[in-house]
């Protein structure tokens, strides 16, 4: 009986490692959480390219947009785990939002086998050049001396960019109205036309306008600064101990994938993100290649979820 249960389970393995090998043999989907021209689109999209030249497959990109990238991610978690669906997140529909919701339809570090973090990117507090300040210690001075009348924007309630500016205020001690936007394309037209006095805004989004003029940028919210505009000290270097939040992004796939698919796709993703034009395209995004082991990725999205669950509850953001 030992015998054909060893003879039984060495097929198996023998089974999957043909699959790996021969993996993938159909059209693989990459689901984005979220509208096309954001990050995480224009990051599926680039590596998706190589990635097809590579298997020689069809890859598509599945757009879809909502609940703070939860349609998306909850699409995957349900979806076979076979490889052939693939959800490239964010840090909200992977951490942030398991914080801020009581209940959610899927259980990020239950329903999902983390792959690799690709890419990490700053968000940054910049401001309009007729607002009096040069650097993020005189934004809160100023705040200080004008409580309730300055106003920063966000891409929405509940974002890393609400998040950020929700940290500010607790640690520095000040008091600023949030703006909520619908995406980070609108942001930028009311902060360069100067209708919000400032804004935490992803560094992909506002790249394209530092050097126009009709922005300022004041500090990165990252704990380091960012290798794209490295002259652009941190929040930590304002004064405000341990602040971190960055935009992140990662490829995770539903949990009981197999073990060698799994380890394919990420020698794979790798691989890509360390292409010299795929770095470039990566830099002129603002973000910076990161390439983790599942094992390193797994790690972190549990500790980006204590983090954010410690300030969530400190600063008391609620969603409606």
């Amino acid at each position: 009986m030992r015998r054909i249960a060893a003879i039984a389970l060495l097929g198996a393995v023998f089974a999957a490692s043909a699959v790996a090998q021969s993996y993938p043999v159909k059209p693989v989907r990459i689901v984005v959480p979220y509208p096309p021209g954001g990050g995480n689109d224009l990051l599926a999209r680039m590596t998706a390219q190589k990635l097809g030249e590579k298997w020689k497959q069809t890859i598509v990109i599945d757009n879809r947009g909502g609940a703070s990238g939860m349609i998306g991610a909850e699409a995957v978690a349900k979806s076979p785990a076979d490889g052939y669906t693939i959800l490239l997140c964010a840090s909200p529909e992977c951490a942030l939002n398991a914080t801020l919701y009581p209940k959610m339809s899927y259980d990020p570090t239950r329903d999902f086998s983390p792959v690799t973090q690709l890419a990490v990117s700053s968000i940054v507090l910049a401001v309009h050049p007729s607002l009096p300040v040069r650097n993020a210690r005189d934004f809160i001075a100023l705040a200080k001396k004008r409580p309730g009348e300055l106003a920063y924007s966000s891409v929405g309630a509940g974002s890393p960019h609400h998040i950020s500016g929700e940290w500010m205020k607790l640690l520095a001690g000040i008091s600023v109205t949030h703006v909520a936007y619908k995406g980070g394309g609108p942001q930028m037209v009311d902060l360069m036309g100067g209708h919000i006095h400032s804004g935490f805004v992803a560094l992909p989004v506002i790249a394209p306008y530092l050097k126009s003029g009709r922005v300022r940028v004041l500090a990165v919210t990252t704990a380091k600064r960012s290798p794209v505009i490295p002259e652009v000290p941190t929040l930590v270097e304002a004064g405000l101990t341990g602040f971190d939040v960055s935009q992140w992004y990662g490829v995770v796939v539903p949990a009981g994938t197999p073990a060698d698919i799994t380890a394919k796709l990420h020698a794979d993703f790798v691989e890509v993100i360390g292409l010299p034009d795929i770095r470039t395209r990566m830099a002129d995004l603002g973000a910076a290649p990161v390439g983790s082991t599942a094992a390193q990725f797994s790690e972190f999205i549990r500790s980006e979820i204590a983090k954010y669950r410690k300030i969530v509850q400190e600063t008391r953001i609620t969603i409606n």
